[in-house]
């Protein structure tokens, strides 16, 4: 049911295919994060128009609001949010513990005051299984406990608990049509990466996540620990960076043989009123864009830039239309799926690695600034 096929390499990158029940995903690929069952200013359809196939909820937002049994009652994620092709669920794991300012963490579980109405609750690795066989997404993530980046006694601790959680997530599981894929920790310390990559890779998952970064450290960094841990994995399961989705981090995470992306950052900058082009990230309230009767994006396939000058959208923004937010929306999204798309056909001829240069030459500037690399993983 969850078969995982490479049909072409070029050096550590690869594309190939991932079975699902509600379909067949082409990697490297690009998620859109639909946090509380929706991507934000989007329809399903227009969606599906730009190139979506996978798209990611969050098991934390969804059991607050609107809860997962109301979910599971409902039929699931798929019939609820009338999305009929591939859904990822991700554990609450990191929202737990960045959402949620008083928490207590022992070996059992974490009990944590929802940001919301400030109640209390309880996840375990059990009950993070549960609540996602609610949802019923096709691919699901093991419980597992993010530290802080810098605290490296702690980071040995919570990579030693992530680990046992991940055996707890497997026992637990019921549903034979979701894919469990256990979650790789260990901070920025090569060793324990190292250590953390060899145990999740032992485990009887058909896919693999690697967490913990993107949340504050260095793009060196990131890529430091892909370096130690992308050789490490099997080749015959697929590789998911979670949180992560600026164009330069795609292309630099493929190269290292990643085949999942996600991140919040393009409906998110989006609703700031920023692009991603070729140009560098744009932003379309500035004043220079008043006249400007180019597109966003001459060389893009997606709606906006089809239809729409750069003139139209500033407008709109200035006039508080909401339909700026899902014109930019589209773009972005749009933006993100078609780089992947390209990339896969440079896998099969051969000729990715002579293109990466040219293609971080064009996507230049659009990386996530500093103040922006925590916050994007927290909201949508």
């Amino acid at each position: 049911m969850f078969e995982f096929n490479i049909t072409a390499k070029n050096k550590r990158a690869r594309t190939g295919t991932f079975t699902t029940p509600h379909g067949v995903l082409q990697t490297p690929i690009f998620a859109p994060v639909g946090t509380q069952a929706a991507v934000k200013a989007l329809t399903p359809a227009q969606l599906k128009d730009l190139g979506g196939t996978l798209v990611l909820s969050n098991t934390y937002h969804l059991y607050l609001r609107p809860g997962d049994d109301l979910v599971a009652e409902m039929g699931g994620l798929h019939r609820f949010m009338r999305w009929p092709q591939p859904i990822l669920t991700d554990s609450g794991g990191f929202q737990v513990f960045s959402l949620s300012n008083t928490r207590e963490v022992d070996d059992k579980g974490v009990t944590f005051k929802s940001h919301i109405d400030g109640s209390e609750h309880r996840f375990t690795p059990e009950r993070a299984i549960r609540i996602q066989e609610n949802l019923g997404a096709d691919i699901i993530m093991a419980f597992d406990e993010c530290a802080d980046p810098n605290d490296l006694e702690y980071i040995k601790k919570a990579m030693d608990r992530t680990h046992r959680w991940a055996e707890r997530c497997l026992k637990a599981k019921r549903r034979a049509d979701q894919a469990l894929f256990a979650i790789i920790q260990g901070g920025i310390d090569p060793d324990l990466r190292a250590a953390s990559a060899e145990f999740i890779a032992s485990l009887d998952t058909p896919g693999i996540a690697i967490g913990g970064l993107s949340v504050g450290e260095t793009k060196d960094q990131m890529h430091a620990m892909l370096d130690v841990v992308t050789p490490i994995l099997p080749e015959n399961k697929p590789r998911y960076l979670m949180g992560v989705g600026t164009p330069e981090d795609i292309i630099d995470g493929i190269a290292r043989g990643i085949d999942i992306f996600d991140c919040v950052l393009p409906t998110r900058l989006a609703r700031h009123h920023s692009a991603f082009s070729p140009d560098g990230r744009l932003n379309m309230a500035n004043a220079t864009f008043a006249r400007d009767e180019r597109r966003i994006d001459e060389s893009c396939d997606c709606y906006t830039c089809q239809n729409f000058t750069r003139a139209y959208i500033r407008h709109l923004i200035n006039a508080k239309e909401l339909l700026a937010g899902t014109l930019l929306s589209i773009h972005n999204l749009r933006a993100l799926i078609r780089l992947v798309e390209e990339i896969r056909g440079y896998i099969k001829e051969g000729t990715f690695e002579d293109q990466i240069p040219g293609l971080m030459e064009r996507w230049a500037n659009n990386a996530q600034r500093k103040s922006e690399e925590i916050e994007t993983q927290r909201t949508n």
